[in-house]
């Protein structure tokens, strides 16, 4: 897990030190263990590193002939790589066996990658930069076209750090993110600045795009005739190989336990694989009455045999630290899951590098509510995803967004491939944006500001392949979703109890933005970013009526956009609370 960036120009232009040092600075915190820089004609490479495997001889950049390779993130199989291609590598890192599959296949050389990655090439042979994200987008990469070629970077925050991009809104994005918390598509809210899609590989030469190739997540075709028993015996092969490979690690490990479905499937394979008890972080709330999983996550890891540690995320806590987490998401979603997720991560630090995680559960086997909606006509209450926006329902915008839902319109569309199920397209929806573009971006920011690594064992080819194909009837039945999933737990471990009712996850921000309402609306409200889009007028009832689900959502929208414009438009640091952030 690193922060890596560079600079790729045009043959007549020379790379200035000063330049790349500030890129190196402003991802320092994604790697405090050490950082390292190529420099070649036209072309720099930089990289902060956060040793996990490989400490003693794995750092970056690697060298073989005449390529040159940074990477952020994990190839899991690197020791299958290394064997089955007979590769001869200099050290141990995960990332040196596709530096040598670069120089065997071209550009076909990640296709055989498992796991999370955005890796840099530099070929000095073919005066080519070679820029490749993994399938699902579970580690970030951003591009920039700046006057002298191209410039790219792990955050969109380096490149304006270093002064190559201006830190200018786009409009339409910014409406995007207010009505449905994350933004879609390659172009991100920076002008100027957009990212590497999921999958892809960029061929950059002369200080410019010059090839672009794909590599899709998840697999072609509709479902597959296969029995419940078969689909069990293919998920254990499929889950447990990706969590043993996701464990692969020379640091101590842990996981991220909410009490849910998704994480406790994680812990029940890991609690198999290993000998000494898992370690287990869960978090909940000081509202009396809020959602909280703490007791179910006791519970699974009791069942497990874990050892679990408990945090209680405070309100005075949250305003203190809020200005901070918020400055974290220089590519802003909107999700309160920031929240536990940043204090998840602090508290894990003081005891392993890396978390294990559920994301990608609901997306891989079917569980979100919305997606069983989404399988319904019209005529039978039927609803497209993400039909509404978080302001319809309230008063508060000087004018309604327009145009905010095109963005998921046209992944839509694209996800409506021959033979897929309505389910299919809406979990290659949720795939295709809401997975890298929200909650994949949390896991990465909040952790990285800790400089603790996120992996996310479901989010695997293997369990993919095993899993989007099977009929809708082993993912949804009888109003329960992830069922395939909940019977692999049923029998693997019964302790979890699979099917009986859990609570929704919710963070009580609208208990506490209410609570707070007549001291934070009136700040809100001056701020010049909110200013912009909302009616100052409107803030304060809005905020006092924070309790109400539209309302709290609105509210919080309205608090994180106000807090994420003083960061990264105004450029003020987060220094202080919510309440002298804003002052």
């Amino acid at each position: 897990m690193c922060g890596i960036a560079g600079l790729i120009l045009r043959q007549a232009a020379s790379v200035d030190p000063a330049v790349v040092a500030r890129l190196t600075a402003a991802l320092a915190h994604r790697g405090p263990d050490g950082h390292g820089s190529h420099i070649a004609g036209n072309v720099a490479l930089t990289q902060t590193r956060l040793a996990i495997i490989d400490l003693a001889t794995g750092d970056q950049p690697l060298h073989a002939g005449s390529a040159t390779l940074i990477g952020n993130g994990e190839v899991y199989n690197y020791r299958e790589l290394t064997t089955a291609g007979a590769l001869h590598c200099a050290t141990g890192s995960d990332c040196e066996p596709p530096l040598h599959l670069w120089r065997q296949q071209g550009l076909a050389y990640a296709e055989s990658l498992r796991g999370m990655y955005a890796l840099a090439i530099h070929d000095r042979s073919s005066r080519q930069v070679v820029l490749t994200r993994d399938p699902f987008g579970i580690k970030p990469l951003y591009v920039a076209e700046i006057p002298e070629g191209i410039a790219f970077a792990s955050e969109p925050q380096a490149l304006i750090a270093a002064g190559l991009v201006s830190a200018s809104i786009r409009p339409e994005a910014r409406n995007e993110l207010l009505q449905a918390q994350f933004t879609t598509g390659p172009e991100t809210i920076f002008s100027g600045i957009r990212r590497v899609l999921p999958g892809e590989t960029l061929v950059v030469a002369d200080g410019a795009i010059v090839a672009r190739r794909h590599r899709e997540a998840l697999p072609d075709g509709g479902p597959e005739p296969v029995g419940e028993a078969e689909a069990l015996t293919r998920l254990d092969t499929a889950l447990m190989e990706s969590v043993d490979l996701h464990q692969r690690s020379d640091v101590p490990y842990g996981l991220f336990l909410s009490g849910g479905i998704d994480s406790t499937a994680i812990l029940a394979a890991m609690a198999r694989l290993n000998e000494q008890p898992v370690l287990a972080f869960t978090a909940g709330f000081d509202v009396p009455g809020a959602p909280d999983e703490r007791a179910p996550a006791a519970a699974a890891a009791k069942g497990a045999g874990a050892r679990h540690i408990t945090i209680s995320v405070t309100e005075a806590e949250v305003w203190r630290h809020l200005p901070a987490i918020v400055a974290a998401m220089d590519d802003p979603a909107a999700d309160y899951a920031i929240i536990p997720t940043w204090f998840l991560a602090q508290r894990a630090r003081q005891e392993v590098k890396v978390v294990l995680s559920g994301e990608g559960g609901d997306e891989i086997f079917g569980g979100y509510g919305r997606y069983r909606a989404a399988m319904r006509p019209w005529w039978l209450g039927g609803k497209a995803m993400r039909a509404r926006g978080a302001f319809d329902r309230v008063d508060v915008l000087r004018e309604s967004p327009s145009g905010w839902r095109d963005g998921i319109a046209a992944a839509e569309a694209a996800a409506m491939t021959p033979g897929r199920t309505r389910l299919q397209v809406a979990q290659a929806l949720d795939v295709t944006d809401w997975l890298p573009n929200d909650l994949l971006l949390k896991l990465d920011r909040c952790l990285m500001a800790h400089a603790v690594e996120g992996r996310t064992p479901f989010l695997d080819p293997g369990v993919a392949a095993a899993a989007f194909c099977l009929p809708d009837a082993l993912k949804t039945q009888a109003g329960v979703g992830k069922w395939l999933l909940r019977r692999w737990l049923e029998t693997r471990a019964p302790w979890s109890r699979p099917f009986a009712s859990k609570q929704g996850f919710t963070v009580p921000v609208g208990a506490w933005i209410a609570r707070a309402a007549d001291r934070l609306a009136p700040l809100v409200a001056a701020q010049p970013g909110v200013a912009e889009v909302a009616r100052p007028d409107r803030i304060l009832p809005l905020f006092r009526a924070a309790g109400g689900k539209h309302e709290g959502l609105a509210a919080w929208h309205l608090l994180f956009w106000a807090l994420w414009h003083q960061r990264h438009i105004v450029g003020r640091q987060p220094d202080g609370d919510v309440f002298e952030m804003l002052g």
